[in-house]
């Protein structure tokens, strides 16, 4: 999948040897570097040829009118939209007054890479230049973990054979709003791609940073601005320092959107010269810019007097730290690993600084999807951060806890008790213009709910549950119970839940979606235990917690009946959970015929056409049998695996990593093996062509949890740890770290034996395949395996539900819709009759 010329394995690096502008969306994605509060994408310091120069800030946006075609009440009014920030990245380099240009420069030697174990971009060039002097350079960026604000720079500059004039230009640029030195900025049109597509972020045509002080003062500089519309502020400074025993002169200029620093070098052959530029970015939803601006100077100001060097011994140190609680390892297999440990690093990356604000879909890597935090952190990245690094995942619950006053709003706004999560924000309220694949995405807040309760179930942090936790979760349970309702029928009550949609965005706004509806019993049930546990336990946390939320004694209650009679969908002719009421009543989309040419099928295909077909854009039913696997039978999940998977299209990337977890337990062990390497490289391999777009953080986060719950077999249901490992065939080990309870554990799977080592921290007991065992500090457990459970060859299809009828009579017969570019002309010659069982005709 991968150019292994260009794109060498390195356990530990992502290096690219030969540049090209073929794909510079995707490197300048996939070579990003960011902390969680500040990112860069990975454009070259030449500032040139860019599919998207991009310096993003978590949280830090602008809002806009959504201009619906047809408004109706209820319909989210304001967009938000991630902003890109003054581009600090720029140094140009001229030689003889040749300017450095990769797509016409004679360049005899390139390596650029992102160094995992040092959380540091790297570049190196040889430049020969038309007059035939040989100049090196080398670049060093990033973002730094210990302290947040910062971003440093180091670039050095060497002419190794001849004597000649060189020209550093570091510049600060505001591109958001259009134009540096030369003109406007145009994406260039073989990385960016063009067309519909809704994954990319919104173009908003007027000018965003509106000017505020601007300075410069000798080798410090500083940029302020407050955002049109949302009103935030931002303010940018820079400070520079000239290592070399060359001569040259210093000069300055200083714009509202454009700080320069220039400097004239008389560079002796062999004789280097090095600038290190460092920068500091402050923002705030309303704090002046010039207090700002002191702020970035502080910064600045603590990071001279340690220096650039120090600054990268503690950049190591940190993930030094990071590398520790959350490596996994799979010897033998140099270029899984090394992917492997891309994806990890892009989630220290997105959350590691997040430091209350929320992880975008994209992180800090792009301005896909417009910066949005979605359901994606729940469930996908939280499971990571709350095993390896607690702090990070409470950071990140904390923005939900934060954004509870706006989900209130929005449930009364919806006519519904408790609260409501929006489907997609940045500031607390609904961002999402399509409500059918967003508001009525209710399940989000169950994910939030599943969420918190899996953290404190991993953790034990009753403190942040009681303080704050439990406010979610009486607020959302709430909503299921005014959402949902009562029927009554042979005597027996259910209580149904309609008008949703699940997590498969291709059938909307049904009723009594599936998963939707697990998840929904499993919140209701999960407030009220809690709600119990703190009246009995901490009755001042409860006495507390009632004054906040006004809770009345009896709905705990209230919620647990609803939870026990929540329908759960069976269909006993299929043996099979149907997706929704009805679902199995649809025609089935035959994707195994589909052409390439119309995949994904969102952008093909009209809405109302997908939303006909059994067809999905990622797993729905599947995702619930592994969030809440308990609560279903081994041959009901292989059962449901085998039917929904031919009918997966993974045009979502959030898919693959589910498909890969349930296909290792049911014993489809290579598939699990294919669907997880397709989720390892969905960015390094741009396998869903929108990589440019940023990083699919999600994805990344789904790849650690492949590995720990899928081949290494973890699971918790009921606060209780247990593993059932499914180990591939051609792995002879995998390990990671996994923090229980604040026990540091290491696991360690191999064909015939599975280890458990604890190295500090209270006794932990944890099930091997239903046996119990425990293991105290500075011991280790080793129980053996015979086998990695079941092996099923091949994939599914749906040959093994042929002849089966639904409830009306008709069986299942794949199709597929006539294409959008089919020249062939329906013709409709009679009335179409149907003919039910009874051969009855019905006009």
């Amino acid at each position: 999948m991968i150019d292994r010329d260009r794109f060498p394995v390195d356990p530990w690096r992502l290096v690219e040897t030969r540049w090209s502008p073929e794909d510079t969306g995707l490197t300048e994605t996939v070579f990003s570097v960011g902390n969680g509060y500040v990112g860069l994408r990975g454009n070259h310091p030449e500032g040139r040829h860019a599919a998207e120069h991009g310096t993003f800030i978590n949280g830090f946006h602008e809002t806009w009118p959504i201009r619906h075609a047809e408004q109706a009440y209820g319909f989210a009014e304001v967009g938000q939209t991630i902003v890109n920030v003054p581009d600090p990245k720029v140094i140009r380099v001229y030689v003889d007054d040749e300017p450095l240009s990769l797509d016409i420069a004679d360049v005899r030697e390139y390596e650029r890479a992102v160094d995992f174990r040092r959380g540091v971009y790297t570049r190196r060039i040889l430049w020969v230049t038309p007059s035939g002097k040989e100049v090196l350079l080398e670049t060093e960026r990033l973002t730094s973990f210990e302290e947040r604000h910062l971003v440093a720079q180091r670039m050095t500059v060497t002419v190794l054979n001849a004597d000649a004039p060189v020209t550093i230009s570091s510049q600060v640029v505001n591109r958001q709003d259009g134009e540096d030195v030369y003109g406007a900025i145009k994406p260039s049109p073989t990385a960016v791609g063009s067309g519909f597509d809704p994954r990319k972020a919104e173009k908003i045509p007027d000018r965003v940073l509106l000017p505020q002080e601007y300075w410069r003062d000798g080798e410090r500089s500083a940029l302020s601005y407050r955002v049109a519309n949302s009103g935030m502020s931002l303010a940018v400074v820079t400070d520079h320092r000239v290592e070399t025993g060359n001569g040259f002169e210093a000069r300055g200029a200083i714009e509202p959107d454009v700080a320069k620093h220039v400097y004239r070098v008389h560079a002796k052959a062999g004789v280097p010269t090095t600038i290190t530029k460092f920068v500091a970015y402050h923002t705030s939803r309303g704090v002046p810019p010039r207090e700002l601006i002191d702020r970035g100077r502080r910064t600045l100001d603590r990071a001279l007097d340690v220096g650039y060097d120090t600054i990268v011994e503690r950049q190591r140190a940190f993930m030094d730290g990071f590398w520790e609680r959350s490596d996994v390892r799979i010897p033998g297999h140099d270029d899984i690993q090394q992917a492997t440990r891309w994806c990890l690093f892009q989630l220290a990356q997105a959350a590691a600084r997040a430091d209350g604000w929320g992880v975008p879909a994209k992180g800090l890597t792009g301005s896909g999807y417009g910066g949005h935090y979605f359901w994606d952190t729940e469930v996908y990245v939280l499971p990571f951060l709350m095993y390896t690094t607690p702090l990070w995942a409470r950071n990140a619950l904390r923005m939900r806890t934060m954004m509870l006053p706006a989900a209130r709003r929005r449930a009364a706004q919806l006519n519904e008790a408790g609260a409501l999560f929006p489907w997609r924000t940045i500031n607390g309220e609904e961002a999402s213009a399509y409500y059918a694949a967003g508001t009525a995405q209710y399940h989000i807040n169950a994910d939030v709910s599943y969420a918190l309760a899996k953290y404190v179930r991993a953790t034990g942090d009753q403190d942040f549950l009681q303080r704050e936790g439990a406010d979610v979760l009486v607020e959302t349970a709430r909503l299921w119970a005014t959402l949902g309702f009562w029927r009554t029928a042979d005597g027996e009550e259910t209580f149904h839940i309609h008008g949703v949609t699940g997590p498969d965005e291709y059938t909307t706004v049904v009723n009594d979606n599936l998963y939707t509806n697990v998840m929904a019993r499993y919140n209701l049930r999960a407030a009220a235990r809690v709600v119990r546990e703190m009246a009995a336990n901490a009755p001042d946390a409860y006495r507390a917690l009632v004054d906040r939320v006004k809770m009345d004694p009896g709905e705990p209650e209230a919620w647990e009946r609803a939870a026990d009679a929540i329908v759960i969908p069976f269909e006993e002719s299929f043996g099979i959970h149907p997706q929704d009421s009805l679902f199995l009543q649809r025609e089935v989309w035959d994707l195994e015929h589909t052409p390439a040419s119309q995949r994904p099928l969102l952008l093909h295909f009209h809405p109302l056409v997908i939303y006909r077909f059994q067809v999905l854009k990622q797993a729905d039913v599947v995702l619930a049998l592994f969030l809440q696997g308990n609560h279903f039978s081994p041959e009901q999940k292989l059962a449901d695996f085998e039917y929904y998977d031919p009918l997966t299209t993974g045009d979502s990337t959030l898919s693959a990593v589910v498909q890969s977890i349930l296909a290792a337990e049911v014993g489809y062990q290579d598939l699990a093996r294919e669907y997880f390497e397709h989720a390892l490289y969905v960015d390094l391999a741009d396998l869903h062509n929108n990589t440019s777009d940023g990083v699919h953080v999600a994805s990344a986060g789904g790849v650690w949890t492949a590995l720990v719950c899928g081949f290494g077999g973890m699971r918790d249901h009921f606060g209780e740890l247990s593993f059932d490992p499914r180990l591939p065939v051609d792995w002879p080990e995998l390990s990671f770290p996994l923090l229980w309870h604040g026990a540091q554990l290491g696991v360690t799977v191999r064909r015939d034996i599975r280890r458990v080592e604890h190295q500090h921290g209270d006794e932990v007991e944890f099930r091997v395949r239903g046996t119990l065992y425990s293991v105290s500090a500075g011991e280790a457990v080793d129980v053996a395996l015979n086998g990695q459970g079941p092996v099923r060859h091949g994939r599914p299809t749906l040959r093994k539900f042929e002849g089966l009828r639904r409830e009306d009579g008709t069986a299942l017969e794949p199709v597929v819709p006539a294409g959008n570019q089919d020249p062939v002309p329906v013709i409709t010659t009679a009335i179409p009759v149907i003919v039910d069982p009874s051969h009855e005709r019905i006009s």
